[in-house]
């Protein structure tokens, strides 16, 4: 898994870019370096022979063919000139003196320079030699010969062409190997911080990004991110305790003030307009503590401070419950309110906090569905996850607004109206988020159909 990332990183590929680049640069080098060498040692060998064959001519000159064959004979008797091959023919190629006996047909047509095969095996050599030399026709009609062996000279530029090959191949492989190697350690640690933010996502703010003691940049960056993560979590729990402060310092004389009313209004009144007026602010504080009671148990969900509850619980044996508990709102509104599906839908979790959720989905169906229509509960094991859904056949919710219905206090523009706080929404995400439940939103032609995904508990 992470190599494959290493091979995929935008680390690696400019990696490869480098190297790439260099490989073109140090192949032009190294290559420069044979061919210099190369033609170094060759231009070399190419004196030596147009020293020989200038010899030969100038005997020649002097002497005619005689004197050339006399030299001829005299410098392949000489072991100073073992490397050295010599052949004179007349017009019809015959041969006139030399230690080569066949005029090569490589170099019959040839004049200047010619490089061939030794036609036969060499006196100093078992092998047929490569030959370099210099062919000249004479003013007689004779053609002369002078060549060297220069075998060693091919081997010598052989050595060298694989030694840059391999040079080039070995830094290759190399710079691929070291650029893995870093590539590797830069992408480990970046999906070190990848885990801990998805971590940190999950499940709060309370995991760190681990640091190697490396002192390095990547330690730098991840002291950074965690002293970042400090300051949110410190500015997270300041907020949490205004709020918490807010719902119990207004909890307290909002409670008060509802008992004195209460009381007002069960003692005698003079009319039945004080007696309405007290009815309706009782309403209203009722309204108002509900949603501080709300704040406050959302806060505990997303602190995860309910987890000590949880155990296995049937989802349609909780969705049986709240069928049955909102049958009568339903009929009220002439809804048709159904439950269908498996009869065992598993899941571990906080029964209370899974009913509420349920409910709240419930409510808001009746309470946003079509006037007359219905509203389908459905629990099913799907897939190895526990699944219920809730459907109904009103408005829908646009699908621009699917994210935002989760948020405190948000209502839509043609909900205003009805009863309710926005914050049951708030309340189902968050439960959802406390038992690692995925929501999903779904067009239901007509209608909205809200689905929570639980993890199916194993052994």
């Amino acid at each position: 898994m992470l190599l494959a990332k290493t091979l995929t990183s935008s680390t690696f590929k400019q990696a490869l870019i480098g190297i790439g680049t260099f490989g073109l640069i140090a192949s032009a080098i190294f290559s420069y370096v044979y061919l210099s060498t190369a033609s170094y040692v060759r231009s070399r060998s190419d004196r030596a022979i147009m020293a020989e064959y200038s010899s030969l001519r100038s005997a020649y000159e002097r002497s005619g063919r005689d004197g050339l064959i006399d030299l001829i004979k005299q410098r392949t008797a000489d072991k100073d000139f073992a490397d050295n091959v010599y052949i004179l023919v007349d017009p019809k190629l015959a041969a006139l003196a030399g230690n080569l006996k066949v005029w090569p047909s490589a170099g019959a047509a040839a004049s200047g320079w010619t490089e061939f095969r030794a036609p036969e095996p060499l006196p100093s050599t078992a092998k047929r030699p490569l030959l370099r030399g210099r062919v000249e026709t004479l003013p007689g009609g004779d053609r002369l010969l002078m060549a060297k062996d220069i075998s060693d000279l091919d081997s010598f530029s052989d050595q060298i062409k694989a030694a840059v090959i391999s040079s080039i191949a070995l830094m290759f492989l190399v710079a691929g190997v070291a650029s893995i190697l870093v590539t590797r350690r830069t992408v480990g640690r970046i999906e070190a911080i990848n885990a801990t933010s998805q971590a940190i996502m999950l499940s709060g703010l309370d995991k760190r990004i681990p640091l190697r003691g490396t002192h390095d940049e990547w330690d730098r960056v991840a002291e950074n991110l965690n002293l970042m993560l400090d300051r949110i979590e410190t500015l997270m729990g300041e907020i949490k305790q205004v709020s918490d402060n807010v719902a119990h310092d207004l909890r307290t004389p909002l409670t008060r003030m509802r008992g004195r009313l209460e009381k007002a209004y069960h003692g005698q009144r003079i009319g039945e307009d004080d007696q309405s007026l007290i009815g309706d602010t009782i309403a209203d504080l009722d309204a108002v503590l509900r949603i501080f009671s709300s704040i406050t148990r959302i806060a505990q969900i997303q602190t995860q401070a309910r987890r000590g509850a949880f155990r296995t619980v049937n989802l349609a044996e909780i969705a049986g419950e709240v069928v049955e508990l909102y049958d009568a709102a339903a009929e009220q509104d002439g809804t048709r309110l159904f439950v269908i599906g498996d009869r065992e839908v598993l899941v571990i979790g906080d029964r209370d906090l899974i009913f509420d959720a349920i409910a709240n989905l419930v409510d808001n169906a009746i309470k946003h569905g079509r006037a007359g229509g219905k509203v389908i509960v459905a629990n099913e094991n799907i897939d190895g996850n526990s699944v219920i859904s809730i459907s109904d056949d009103g408005p829908g919710i646009p699908a621009d607004q699917h994210q935002h219905v989760f948020k405190r206090f948000y209502r839509l523009e043609h909900g205003r109206y009805t009863p309710g706080n926005g914050l049951g929404l708030s309340l189902v995400a968050a439960v959802a988020n406390l038992h690692g439940a995925r929501i999903e939103m779904l067009d239901n032609s007509p209608g909205l159909q809200f689905k929570l995904w639980f993890s199916t508990p194993t052994g």
